[in-house]
């Protein structure tokens, strides 16, 4: 039987089911673009803290949203997401590499905070389009599932020790959390002899560490306010006997090379990216051994795609992926495809969605943390839509990072 007969007829019919061409439901997409941008929308609220929204429209009545990174000059990012706008309109939203690389190759120069949190927010919502425009959640566009839940940390507070403990001890019992996050350093650090400020750091750990047992993952968040290696060696060295899931942020981001050599000096994993942003960044950071663990932030790394790529650039150096995420309900649902689709991820920030204001951000109900792990949603593109009634109820306040300084007035870091 010549093979062009036998792949015809009844013979088909003996073919394994895969090899069989399977009836399409809808046609197939030709490379036309049947979806074209016919708007990109910025909306700047505040619900405990100011947050950046991206809307992208489509002559199909299909949207999708974003969010943006807000870091102060929110005004800016706005401003820049409107800009995009005339750079997007007429395109196929589902080019999002093409897309991507029109804002970020065409900007020139290397984008900073703002840039890099207006094309992450634009990203996020052209896969919900995808997303949507597929029948799909997002993450089965990015490879599909690779577990069935999302474990995550919330930060506790307190200004002593005892009231650090208690406050991990009450999250654990609401939320069933598994590991703890919260920052080493007393407040008003700054102002005080470091001497003082690695001992308090130590305690603070050691109340932590009896708090919450011997099996609760504890991680520390010095938030970049060392600047000298040999000092926050110190701090590592005085957190040790905790055990610590990482120490974050244990030095500023300016020298990769200063990084390296703390994360050869201590014997704790150190963590660190919020402030970095895409692959190139990373990619220098992981070449000169600078992290155990990453934390690039979704909504200023340059969107999950870029992400998805820090994450391989990661695990080529087998290091794992935690991260950032301070921002709002919508940044919490982008992470979680991230992570469900990503096999070096290990934990994600998490701020609770289950009260006013941040609750009202998001219609329906918000994915809330159980037993210390997140649901993976299974509606197409992100599986929740914004509320934009309750944005007119939550007008921007202009901010800042609270100033810091030293006893002797100098500038501190923050």
């Amino acid at each position: 039987m010549k093979r062009r007969e036998f792949l015809s007829g009844t013979a088909m019919a003996g073919l394994p089911l895969q090899a069989a061409a399977m009836p399409q439901a809808s046609p197939r997409y030709t490379g036309k673009p049947e979806l074209k941008i016919t708007d990109v929308q910025a909306f700047l609220v505040n619900a405990g803290r100011n947050y950046v929204y991206v809307k992208v429209s489509t002559d199909q009545g299909i949207h999708g949203w974003g969010e943006a990174y807000s870091a102060g000059p929110d005004e800016a990012t706005v401003a820049t997401v409107r800009d995009f706008k005339s750079w997007l309109v007429g395109k196929d939203p589902r080019n999002i590499e093409y897309l991507w690389a029109t804002m970020y190759n065409f900007t020139r120069f290397p984008g900073g905070l703002v840039v890099n949190a207006a094309l992450s927010g634009i990203e996020h919502a052209l896969w919900d389009i995808a997303g949507k425009a597929a029948g799909l959640p997002v993450y089965m566009l990015l490879g599909g599932k690779c577990r069935e839940k999302i474990r995550c940390y919330q930060s506790a507070g307190g200004r002593t020790p005892e009231q650090l403990g208690e406050s991990a001890k009450r999250l654990i019992a609401k939320y069933g959390y598994t590991a703890i996050k919260c920052a080493p350093h007393p407040m008003g650090s700054q102002a005080m002899p470091y001497n003082a400020v690695t001992r308090a750091a130590g305690q603070r750990a050691e109340a932590l560490r009896q708090a919450v047992g011997p099996d609760v993952d504890l991680c520390f968040d010095a938030h970049a306010t060392i600047w000298e290696p040999y000092r926050a060696a110190e701090m590592a060295e005085a957190l040790k006997p905790a055990r610590p899931l990482f120490l974050e942020e244990a030095l500023r981001h300016e020298n990769m090379d200063a990084m390296a050599e703390l994360r050869r000096r201590v014997q704790i994993p150190i963590a660190t990216g919020e402030e970095l942003y895409t692959k190139f960044q990373f990619q220098q950071l992981l070449t000169v051994g600078g992290a155990d663990i990453v934390q690039p932030d979704i909504c200023l790394a340059g969107g999950i795609l870029e992400q998805k790529k820090i994450a391989a650039i990661a695990e080529s150096h087998y290091v794992m992926v935690a991260p950032h995420n301070p921002l709002g309900p919508l940044a919490t649902l982008v992470n979680i495809h991230f992570a469900a689709s990503t096999p070096n991820f290990i934990i994600l920030e998490y701020h609770p969605d289950d009260e006013s204001p941040r609750k009202d951000l998001i219609k329906g109900d918000t994915i809330v943390v159980k037993d210390g792990y997140l649901a993976i949603p299974d509606k197409p593109g992100w599986g929740y839509e914004m509320d934009e009634e309750a944005f007119k109820r939550m007008p921007p306040r202009p901010w800042h990072r609270a100033f810091e300084f030293q006893r002797d007035g100098a500038p501190g870091f923050i």
